[in-house]
């Protein structure tokens, strides 16, 4: 799955997209439509706020977007990362209040961009364990048990009870 941040802060006349691509500019605003299909696929959304929180949040966005250091012709990998998961998945730890996550099918969110093996959870509510996003372990109350093996994730949302596995995502009740 590819992912991308989509925000229109107040006042705004139009939405804002930002992608991760592989191609040309790896960072790019409003290159595609914020809700567009990607290679035909229908896009979902994985968080939304409305009102003060994403005012609070709109300018966090912003400034993570703008400090992510892969930002070179050729600083994409598809695999393992770094990729369009793993931008989001960088800017929404700018929010971690916000218990984000991206789902598990997204390769590349789990890849450590800043080289720590050990850091917090995007959501802030467990840690995540990656040797270089081809091997690790996340624990955390939003994000269940994961195993991420070769940037496939296999695990159980207890929260809000799923099996993750590896290409399909989440099997059981919707994620919040």
């Amino acid at each position: 799955m590819h992912s991308w941040i989509v925000f229109k802060p107040a006042g705004a006349a139009f939405y804002t997209r930002y992608d991760y691509t592989a191609w040309g500019e790896p960072i790019r605003r409003d290159g595609f439509a914020p809700d567009g299909r990607w290679f035909g696929r229908a896009p979902t959304i994985v968080f939304a706020a409305d009102g003060d929180r994403a005012a609070a949040m709109i300018p966090k966005l912003i400034a993570a977007i703008d400090a992510f250091p892969k930002r070179e012709i050729g600083d994409s990998r598809a695999w393992p990362g770094p990729n369009s998961n793993t931008f989001v998945a960088t800017v929404l730890e700018a929010a971690p209040h916000s218990g984000a996550v991206l789902p598990p099918n997204a390769v590349g969110k789990d890849y450590p961009l800043d080289g720590r093996w050990l850091r917090p959870t995007a959501s802030g509510t467990g840690f995540r364990l990656s040797l270089g996003g081809y091997a690790g372990l996340t624990l955390g109350w939003v994000e269940g048990i994961e195993l991420n093996i070769l940037a496939s994730v296999i695990g159980v949302d207890i929260r809000r009870p799923a099996f993750k596995l590896p290409g399909l995502g989440r099997i059981g009740m919707e994620a919040d």
